[in-house]
């Protein structure tokens, strides 16, 4: 058969190379070892190849017959090739060389190891699928050169793999590492390779992640998102510490999701954290803040908003969240208590820079409206993809009529619960009656949100507040989140009687007619609140417009970047700067560890359980044997299988394995002896009849003594300890 080669390349030399430099290339060569699983054959082959280019090259009289004729070759069609990008592939070469069929296992170590992958494993396949197809006669020719070519094309895919993974085509590389542990998976051949292929995997996961969500299209992203999600389950949250095989650290991880937020949208992004802060997790309960209020803002919902305040009144027991808060109060028309959470904030240089832009204001409102859109524009909406383009206008998000009415709606319920809560005075109110006042029109749920965020403000200050612009005097110094009741804030701030419930000591009415009667106030005080809006719009105008100039002029914006962080330091990391080295390609590279583990235990065991299945099975691949087995144990099967493949006889196995314990020794940290618990179901057939009398269904406790050659562990005895069902 042809195979494109020639014997310059074979050896690694130049055409125009001299004999001594042939000499030290077929030395190199020779002393180059090939991986050890390949097989004797294989190697065998392979040095055979390497002695014909030798013996060419070193004469100079068969060199210059054979450059004749490599400079003169043309490649023709191979009968054998399946498709046309192999024939396309195999044009691309411009010499051959005329091998025998057994061969080409050499042929293709060859390729392998002079980085030839792409055409090495178009080779393999092509080799592959066409053996499949053989007669039983053949395929038992063929079968002892099948192994060193699985293992070629599985080598070559992750050789490709770390290709494409330091190219930045981190889907191709995923592609090429998952054909070749499914390969091997089905093959049943080479744990160790397999689980080398695995672990390169596992830590090319963040990297797919990455370029999926990066993509517009809606397929990758959902493909992006479940792999996002698979990294969570495993690691047991955002900010725990279990084993995904990443290698990434908690710090690390925060840095890569840190880095991804920018792909989700905003709706995204509180799904995912909202899911992951009820492990609970605080670091996800910030970040869905963050997606309520630039969802809230961006698209007019201030609903989200009252939930992200809400939710920071929980944050607010373990870390200083007093600006977002009064963020959040602001966005909702809440303006006393948005000033009453700036002094309580533990932020001087944030605090100083609003009060500059608050001189001429009684209160900090002015500087708090600008210190809230810049931190809306650069610190909330660039980590969204929804919102990156998007401007961030105080003055456009309280003139529309959705917010104006939402606003007025959460107020009013506030409002009526408070007036309710008055007359009943329940010694603790129930789920009920938290929903017993709702007004028509608004969300249970924002009813409920509402409440819990407004219960530490009386509704008589609010709604003053609100109309009158008048910020109190002072501010209460007892008020914290976690309060359930707040005294009325000092000072002498109007407020006026006719808003404000009083507790009857013998009430005169029904609880039901006096809600009625709350609720007629409550219809006769829409028309006031309204305009109240319409004032807030107006000051809000006003002193953006005023200001605007100072805030533009104003050095200062890195103060406003503590108000975006994680809990700790907030690392930064460049998109092109990946948080994980990508492991250089090494064909001799292994994740064998000093010492056996129970995984690898596991996969040895089922290796050879397969392997048995297989050479005592109805193709009696005896040969496979070898690469699981070590004498003793591999002669005693040797016999085994022949025996029955000379009687016509064969069984099939299904089995179940579970490692119970691994015993080693730092001492002889190649021997290992491993207790498992196999089931095996066999079924015994002879001249191609089933004989029920000769099958069986067992379970066993079995001890195995592995020993590791070549830096592969092998089976090198078996013993039954205990039979725990028979049938």
């Amino acid at each position: 058969m042809r195979i494109p080669l020639d014997y310059y390349s074979i050896l690694g030399v130049p055409i125009q190379a001299s004999t001594e430099q042939v000499d030290q290339a077929y030395s190199d060569r020779t002393q180059q070892q090939p991986r050890p699983e390949y097989s004797e054959v294989a190697i065998a082959a392979r040095k055979q190849l390497l002695d014909d280019a030798h013996a060419v090259l070193s004469d100079p009289e068969q060199r210059a017959e054979y450059d004749a004729h490599f400079f003169s070759q043309t490649y023709q069609s191979q009968p054998n090739l399946q498709n046309e990008s192999q024939l396309e592939q195999l044009e691309s070469h411009t010499s051959w060389i005329e091998i025998d069929d057994d061969q080409l296992a050499g042929a293709l170590l060859i390729l392998q190891q002079l980085g030839e992958y792409e055409l090495a494993r178009r080779w393999a396949e092509s080799y592959l699928s066409s053996s499949s197809s053989l007669s039983p006669e053949s395929g038992k020719r063929e079968t002892s050169q099948r192994a060193d070519i699985v293992l070629t094309l599985a080598l070559a895919d992750l050789e490709l793999c770390r290709e494409r993974w330091q190219q930045g085509e981190y889907e191709k590389a995923a592609s090429f590492g998952q054909s070749g542990q499914d390969l091997l998976s089905q093959e049943c051949l080479l744990p160790e390779l397999r689980g080398e292929i695995e672990a390169d995997l596992y830590k090319l996961r963040p990297y797919r992640i990455w370029e999926l969500l990066a993509q517009s299209d809606k397929s990758p992203t959902r493909q992006g998102l479940q792999l996002l999600q698979q990294m969570l389950e495993e690691r047991g949250g955002i900010d725990r510490t279990g084993d995904d095989r990443s290698g990434l650290s908690v710090d690390q991880f925060l840095r890569f999701i840190q880095q991804i937020r920018g792909y989700l949208t905003t709706t995204q992004q509180q799904e995912l954290f909202e899911a992951e802060a009820k492990r609970p997790s605080a670091v996800a309960a910030y970040l869905a803040v963050y997606a309520r209020i630039a969802g809230g803002f961006a698209y007019r919902q201030p609903a989200l908003i009252a939930g992200a305040k809400e939710m920071l009144r929980r944050l607010g027991k373990q870390q200083d969240v007093y600006l977002e808060q009064a963020v959040c109060a602001l966005l909702l028309g809440q303006t006393e208590e948005a000033s009453r959470a700036l002094e309580l904030s533990q932020e001087p240089e944030l605090l100083a820079f609003i009060r500059e832009k608050s001189l001429d204001s009684p209160d900090l409102l002015p500087g708090l409206c600008l210190y809230g859109e810049h931190w809306l524009q650069t610190e909330v909406f660039p980590h969204f993809r929804d919102l990156a383009n998007q401007q961030a206008s105080l003055k456009d998000y309280f003139a529309d009529e959705q917010v104006q009415q939402e606003l007025e709606e959460l107020l009013a319920s506030i409002e009526l619960q408070n007036q309710a809560a008055a007359v009943e005075s329940p010694p603790q109110e129930s789920e009920q009656a938290k929903r017993k006042w709702i007004t028509p029109g608004v969300s249970e749920q924002a009813a409920a949100q509402a409440h819990h965020a407004e219960k530490a403000v009386s509704a008589s200050t609010t709604t003053t507040q609100m109309a009158t612009m008048e910020p109190p005097s002072g501010v209460s110094t007892q008020f914290t989140p976690s309060q359930g009741k707040q005294n009325s804030p000092r000072g002498s701030a109007p407020k006026p009687t006719s808003n404000r419930p009083r507790k009857r000591k013998k009430p005169s009415t029904s609880p039901d007619s006096e809600g009625r009667v709350a609720g007629k106030k409550m219809r006769r005080d829409r028309s006031r609140r309204k305009r109240s809006m319409r004032q807030l719009l107006l000051g809000f105008a006003s002193l953006l417009g005023v200001a605007a100039v100072g805030f533009i002029a104003v050095g200062a914006y890195q103060r406003f970047q503590n108000a975006s962080q994680l809990e700790g330091e907030q690392p930064s990391v460049g998109i092109n700067q990946p948080p994980l080295a990508i492991p250089p390609p090494d064909p001799q590279k292994s994740v064998t560890e000093n010492l056996l583990t129970p995984e690898t235990a596991r996969r040895v065991i089922q290796t050879w359980l397969s392997t048995k299945s297989q050479a005592l099975g109805p193709d009696h691949q005896i040969q496979r044997l070898d690469n699981i087995l070590v004498d003793p144990m591999l002669s005693v099967w040797r016999d085994r299988a022949s025996y029955i493949q000379q009687n016509n006889i064969y069984r099939t196995f299904q089995h179940e394995v579970t490692v119970k314990r691994v015993n080693t020794s730092e001492e002889i940290p190649n021997q290992a002896r491993v207790e498992a618990v196999v089931r095996e179901v066999s079924k015994f057939y002879e001249q191609g009849q089933l004989d029920r009398s000769e099958s069986y269904d067992d379970k066993l406790r079995v001890q195995y003594d592995l020993m590791r050659q070549a830096d592969q562990w092998q089976i090198r005895e078996v013993q039954d300890v205990e039979i725990l069902q028979e049938g």
